[in-house]
């Protein structure tokens, strides 16, 4: 059967996760989580309140119900205590549109607990334990943490992607990173455009090209980089070669580092990972060496300096 032929059924939608409220949520704030929970829940209270006014059995008319503030205020913060699963509303005998609302409101109530339940568990269990500089920077070889290796022209790129251990109360061991180029170009065969994905090289703790960098140790709030050698000169943005790859007609370009390690004493794995948008116009890359960190075993790590500068790059004074 010749492809043109070929029919194939296209779903409605793009399919959805299961997980994905879980991930959404444990992409949150905890602050954020509050806010939102609260002001969804007063929302619905003024809703309750609103068809509370509309529906109940009075001699005034809807303009003189709906003018008194207050009591259309005290109905709000009664739907409220209800909805929290507090108090209860008290509908007028016979009006079943209040029976309904207050039913509602109490289900509604006991569901709330149990929701905030499973955010707490899900913000208590989504593990974030790196934290990433915004941006990669790009510089020379020779101004790599290693000697640049015979061989190697040290005017050639590397791009830089730094993050700290972020966790405080908590041992991470065998870090490993690992870097990826993920691109759209134009099928050879039929000119769709299709995903590619490159392996990219890294530098080891020798300074020598590895299919990963590793780290037996992870201190408490160290920072970290990952060098990844461009193989070309690099003058100005974007990255048009990376390692033998000519980017000029690919779209969708983007630079994947992903990190995973073990915890001391619970035995699991953690593993994080960051997107870097390669493509023109894009705030993920700029020229230049980052500030470095002065090192300072005597001190505690959150006092060494360059914390401040850890997203900011070298000048010429320093």
């Amino acid at each position: 059967m010749r492809p043109s032929t070929w029919r194939v059924r296209r779903p409605s939608a793009h399919p959805r996760y299961r997980t994905s409220v879980r991930w959404w949520i444990a992409g949150q704030s905890v602050h954020a989580l509050m806010f939102m929970a609260l002001g969804s829940l007063f929302v619905l209270a003024v809703a309750i309140a609103v068809a509370w006014t509309l529906t109940e059995d009075s001699p005034q008319g809807l303009g003189r119900r709906f003018g008194d503030t207050v009591g259309l205020l005290d109905i709000t913060l009664a739907a409220l205590r209800a909805c929290v699963g507090t108090d209860s509303l008290s509908p007028e005998p016979g009006s079943l549109s209040h029976a309904l609302l207050a039913t509602f409101a109490s289900v509604t109530g006991a569901l709330v607990p149990a929701v905030l339940l499973g955010i707490v568990l899900v913000k208590l269990f989504a593990l974030r334990p790196f934290v990433w500089r915004r941006r990669a920077s790009i510089s020379p070889g020779r101004t790599t943490d290693f000697p640049v290796l015979e061989g190697h022209d040290p005017e050639d790129a590397v791009i830089a992607v730094r993050f700290y251990n972020h966790f405080d109360n908590l041992s991470v061991v065998d870090l490993r990173a690992r870097a990826h180029l993920r691109y759209l170009e134009s099928s050879p065969y039929d000119n769709t455009q299709v995903i590619y994905k490159k392996w990219l090289k890294v530098l080891d703790e020798k300074g020598e090209r590895a299919d990963e960098r590793s780290w037996l140790a992870v201190e408490r709030g160290a920072p970290f980089t990952v060098w990844i050698p461009v193989d070309a000169p690099l003058d100005a943005l974007p990255v048009a070669h990376i390692q033998g790859k000519d980017l000029s007609a690919a779209t969708g370009v983007k630079l994947l580092v992903r990190l995973t390690a073990r915890t001391v004493g619970l035995g699991t794995e953690v593993a994080d990972e960051h997107w870097f948008d390669v493509s023109a116009g894009s705030d993920d890359f700029e020229l230049g060496r980052f500030v470095p960190l002065r090192a300072d075993p005597d001190t505690d790590v959150w006092t060494w300096e360059g914390w401040a500068r850890f997203d900011e790059l070298l000048t010429e004074g320093g």
